[in-house]
């Protein structure tokens, strides 16, 4: 099997989706898309792990910051300030508080296209304006504007890496080598192989 068609990501069932109890449809969703489950574990991150993980990137707190800044210049407000490394610093406390509140369970899946296809299926940052058909836009009715009211980051149930080389950072992060699997399932001849042999007797 070509490597393209082993490629993993990182998705991460926030503490939100836990407490909703949307373990099992989250799973089920990209299960259906044909993805293979290879890492799985339920753990109360540390502060220390979710900032080290939002810092894997060093460009993502100033990318952040400014995103943020920009958001609110959208919307007509004033930025709580014009520094987005303080901004960014702001997302990442809220991060921390939100993402060690309780239990989570971190995942790698794999199959071709896999972080695209993940987050196809996840949905857009903001739940609001994800798309119905999505995780998020199917169940989550959170958005920035009630999160930067509430002064906290936005629940949405998930996270999912952005690249194949983040989601190669992030598994690193979450996983020993040893916690992945190497397994082979029978849909993967339907996915895969090219002449669908061995179907009819």
């Amino acid at each position: 099997m070509s490597e393209f068609k082993k490629e993993r990501t990182l998705v991460i069932i926030k503490p939100d989706g836990i407490q909703r109890t949307l373990i099992g449809e989250i799973i089920q969703r990209y299960e259906r898309m044909g993805l293979k489950l290879v890492g799985l574990k339920m753990l109360i991150p540390s502060e220390k792990q979710v900032e080290e993980h939002y810092l894997l990137d060093p460009n993502w707190k100033k990318s952040v910051g400014e995103k943020a800044i920009e958001g609110y210049r959208k919307k007509g407000l004033t930025p709580p300030t014009e520094d987005p490394i303080e901004v960014g610093d702001t997302v990442v406390a809220a991060l921390k508080k939100y993402m060690t509140s309780g239990p989570v369970v971190a995942m790698v899946w794999q199959g071709a296209h896999a972080v695209e296809i993940v987050r196809k299926v996840t949905g857009g940052t903001e739940p609001r304006s994800s798309d119905v058909g999505t995780i998020r836009g199917d169940y989550v009715l959170d958005s920035y504007q009630m999160a930067d009211t509430d002064q906290r980051a936005v629940r949405n149930l998930i996270h999912a890496s952005g690249s194949v080389e983040e989601a190669q950072n992030e598994i690193e992060h979450w996983f020993k080598s040893e916690e992945l699997m190497d397994y082979r399932l029978v849909q993967e001849q339907i996915l895969y192989d090219v002449n669908l042999d061995g179907i009819l007797e």
